[in-house]
């Protein structure tokens, strides 16, 4: 496989913010992080490329060997850096200062994986903390930390009572790309196409990258690259619960009960096999890392209610959960034709719960063009007891209107008759009991389909949304 590198793709709010820092005249400290493969080290190497910056990314390694290759990444600005054998790191980072200072360079130094380094020198964080706040603050230093490990960068830099906590002038957390971006990765696929294609990767620009880079239909890609015993992906959950510092490996069986339905606190601890009492840190640790999102339904409190269910959040790693970790023995003896066929078996249940995510993620971002009102806030799902569940619902932000959306896949464009019969239904279905505040709103009802074929309609009360409305334009 032949991999290219996509083009930069959004991060220009983050970008732009970065950019501001390193044309300050002051410096400062910009801390990154957020989980692995959604774009920190290539939005990091963007800003080093725009302003002529240093990059610097730690490893597992000991301090000295450690202290060498951070020597000679400077060595490539300052060219005798290199020369010299440093016994620690304060005296690696007054020299960089000195000599920064001495040439008028102000930067931006990035240290990335700084959990890397924090591993191998527990010192280094305090050490770091005090050149930030003396040497590099008078030499004018702009310089960013960044780090997939969520525990270990909430120690160094964003927990209270962590060395760096306070001292950055921009604290970036960076999620998935939004949806509307795949037309990019994706140029020639259609707008159901591009639906499968979230359904397999989410918005994580690293596993665009992969799929990017193949060819033939989704389900193709996705055996080759997840399915398949040789392909990159075929052991992604382990390694990003490996990579994690610590490591998150005790975590694996919560993600399996998740993958195989188990949704709520008594399921998951009764599939794992683990008290429930136990549960807490563990889950909390997997939503830190962006894998499991917790979900209340619309409405809700999320510190009051008991209704909560916890799901896996990325795209892919679901689908590995529900294609790969049943069916090891089978992938691992049969042909990529028996492969498919086992995707397939949970295929259409991935699609309807991508594109029911696909709508809840876009809505706001396309309300206005939709309904000539807004701005509404994020949408989620609503469901309680026996009532009637809704895909999405979301109000908007002066709490004159609510719409009630209902998210239908099909891998083909819907015929007019199919559309009215859906939009028949949603007109007659009962509404959620909404907050107090929303009681008096309008009701909006909202049918959400991939494609609609020639001619659809729906009922006077009922707006059509499709997939090529949810992902056009950018963000």
């Amino acid at each position: 496989m032949e991999l290219h590198a996509l083009p930069f793709l959004n991060r220009r709010e983050e970008l732009s913010r970065l950019q501001a820092l390193s044309n300050s005249p002051r410096g400062g400290l910009a801390v990154l992080y957020g989980r692995r493969r959604v774009g920190k080290t290539r939005l990091l190497l963007e800003w080093i490329r725009r302003s002529g910056g240093l990059y610097i990314t730690a490893d597992r390694s000991s301090p000295e060997i450690q202290r060498r290759y951070v020597a000679e990444a400077i060595a490539a600005r300052f060219p005798a850096f290199a020369e010299v054998a440093y016994p620690d790191w304060a005296a690696l980072l007054s020299r960089l200062s000195r000599e920064a200072a001495a040439a008028g360079w102000r930067g931006p130094i990035i240290f990335d994986e700084l959990p890397y380094l924090a591993e191998s020198s527990p010192e280094f964080a305090g050490v770091l903390q005090r050149w930030i706040d003396h040497d590099a603050r008078e030499a004018g230093l702009t310089t960013a930390v960044a780090g997939s490990s969520q525990r270990m960068m909430h120690g160094i830099a964003l927990a209270a009572s962590a060395p760096l906590y306070g001292r950055a002038a921009q604290e970036l957390a960076l999620g998935p790309l939004p949806p509307a971006y795949l037309r990019t990765a994706f140029p020639d696929a259609d707008a159901i196409r591009l639906v499968e294609h979230y359904t397999a990767w989410g918005g994580v620009p690293r596993y665009w990258e992969l799929a990017s880079a193949e060819r033939g239909a989704v389900v193709q890609r996705v055996d080759r690259l997840l399915l398949d015993p040789l392909g990159p992906l075929h052991r992604e959950p382990d390694r990003l619960l490996l990579e994690e510092l610590p490591s998150a490996a005790e975590a694996r069986p919560l993600l399996d009960a998740i993958g195989a339905g188990a949704h709520r606190l008594s399921e998951i601890a009764g599939r794992a096999g683990i008290p429930a009492t136990s549960l807490s840190r563990p889950i909390h640790r997997l939503i830190d890392m962006g894998i499991v999102r917790r979900e209340v339904p619309f409405g809700e409190s999320e510190k009051k209610t008991k209704v909560s269910l916890y799901r896996i959040a990325d795209a892919c790693l679901r689908l590995w959960f529900r294609a790969v970790a049943p069916n090891r023995a089978l992938l691992a003896s049969s042909g990529a034709a028996a492969r498919i066929a086992a995707l397939r078996r949970v295929w259409d249940g991935l699609r309807g719960e991508a594109f029911e995510e696909l709508c809840r993620a876009e809505w706001p971002r396309v309300a206005d063009r939709v309904l000539r009102s807004g701005p509404f806030g994020p949408a989620s799902r609503w469901w309680r007891g026996s009532a009637p569940e809704w895909d999405l619902v979301s109000a908007a932000q002066d709490g004159k209107t609510v719409v009630l959306g209902s998210a239908h896949f099909s891998e083909r464009p819907l015929a007019p008759g199919r559309i009215a019969r859906l939009a028949d239904e949603l007109a007659l279905r009962a509404a959620p009991s909404l907050p107090p505040a929303l009681r008096a709103a309008a009701i909006v009802r909202v049918l959400f389909v991939p494609a609609a074929g020639p001619g659809a309609r729906t009922p006077a009360g009922v707006r059509l949304v499709t997939a090529d409305a949810l992902l056009s334009g950018q963000p």
